[in-house]
């Protein structure tokens, strides 16, 4: 059961590229390998990694709609899966009654046209060329919606008491996130290929950051990509609760741009914290002294 995908993982990750993301080899072997095998892709790491923009470049560079399932504590089934449409379901039994009509009714409303289609059905529905169904941040599900997944993750089909089993028309190329703050069960790990997402080397994070930001100088980029990766890495990560991710480092050279800064300075980069951090103890710790630390590290390098 393999997608019609790409002919080489270099051809998959300069198509990932034209998408605007930038993935190392390790990356694109690790979402070409579920292309070619048919199997979903667990990816684990930190938030602000660029999981779940994986999901998104990926779809785009595959031509595929992408259906998005976000999970969150509480989620049920029927809102991962289907609803019936009680209301319409209501009225058309009414309205045979009224007229007189007395065959089984109950037959006639539980089909596909009373039936609301939730993100796995869509996914296993969706025509040619078929979906990208992004399970986002699953560790966010309890046990039992894992359960209940286990179905579609190992044969792509599900179980509606009413119609039977459904069966993927074309398999979706199917992404599951987790920020890993509880462990995931064993049986959804052994239907997925796994990969750990790391934060960026300096390098990919400063093609990144170029790419989202154009109108920003070299010099002003470099200096944010690197700003950042010292944040993240000891003695300085230690300061803070979170380390900024991706989406924080493109935030930030906008903001910086928005500022006409062209060259960071300590007091421009405490100025600025609340972009960086989302927590008000971590925003107080970027403070000037540190950040002249930061900045006087990277001078020394």
């Amino acid at each position: 059961m393999s997608h019609p995908s790409f002919a080489s993982i270099d051809a998959l990750g300069q198509a990932l590229q034209e998408a605007g993301y930038f993935a190392d080899r390790r990356l694109a072997t690790a979402v070409f390998l579920p292309l070619r095998l048919g199997r979903p892709l667990l990816l684990e790491g930190e938030p602000g990694v660029g999981k779940t923009e994986l999901a998104k470049a990926l779809s785009a560079a595959l031509q595929r709609a992408l259906i998005r399932l976000q999970c969150y504590d509480g989620l049920e089934q029927r809102e991962a899966l289907y609803e019936w449409n009680y209301a319409a379901q209501l009225l058309h039994m009414r309205a045979a009654e009224g007229r007189g009509e007395v065959g089984d009714l109950e037959r006639e409303v539980y089909t596909g046209h009373y039936l609301i289609r939730r993100p796995l059905l869509q996914a296993l529905q969706a025509p040619e060329p078929g979906a990208v169904l992004l399970i986002d941040e699953i560790d966010r599900a309890d046990e039992p919606f894992e359960a209940f997944l286990l179905e579609y993750l190992g044969e792509y089909q599900v179980s509606i008491p009413e119609l039977g089993t459904v069966r993927a028309q074309v398999p979706p190329v199917t992404i599951l996130t987790s920020n890993r703050t509880r462990e995931l069960n064993d049986a959804v790990k052994r239907r997925c290929l796994y990969h750990w997402l790391d934060y960026p080397e300096r390098e990919r994070e400063l093609a990144i950051v170029r790419a989202q930001v154009p109108q920003a100088s070299e010099q002003l980029t470099a200096q944010v990509a690197r700003f950042v990766g010292k944040l993240r890495q000891s003695p300085f990560k230690d300061a803070f609760a979170r380390a900024p991710g991706i989406a924080e480092s493109v935030e930030w050279a906008k903001a910086l741009v928005a500022l006409d800064t062209l060259s960071l300075d300590p007091e421009v980069a405490s100025d600025t914290a609340g972009i960086l951090f989302k927590q008000r103890e971590d925003v107080a710790a970027l403070t000037q002294d540190l950040a002249r630390e930061i900045l006087h590290s990277e001078d020394a390098a």
